[in-house]
């Protein structure tokens, strides 16, 4: 990818890479994944181990996933205009494999329980 003549390494840019979209959807697929798991799963009567979407669930019921879509998507907004940092990709691949492993218990647990 070229660079502006004004662009600087490790600065905002207006483009960006078929591989940092890729990322950003897994994970935002992922996460949607997660919500509608999450609510089959307390639907088989499982509980919410994490005890800040728990809360969430209590106070909001099944439009918990609201909250949840809209702080994951503003956090990926937020690390897309930092792409260019070098910890940024890292970080991208660390919680997109997180969300893999997450759904991947969550399949495994709704056999289980069904």
């Amino acid at each position: 990818m070229r660079r502006r003549a004004d662009h600087q390494k490790g600065s905002y840019v207006d483009r960006y890479g078929p591989a940092l979209l890729f990322l950003l959807i897994l994970i935002l697929g992922l996460n949607i994944l997660d919500s509608i798991f999450t609510v089959m799963v307390l639907d088989l009567q499982g509980w919410e181990l994490n005890p800040i979407v728990r809360a969430v669930i209590e106070a909001h019921g099944d439009r918990f996933w609201i909250w949840k879509f809209a702080i994951v998507s503003t956090c990926l907004i937020l690390l897309c205009l930092h792409s260019r940092f070098k910890w940024v990709k890292g970080a991208l691949i660390g919680i997109s494999s997180i969300y893999l492993l997450l759904v991947l218990y969550q399949l495994l647990l709704l056999i289980y329980l069904s």
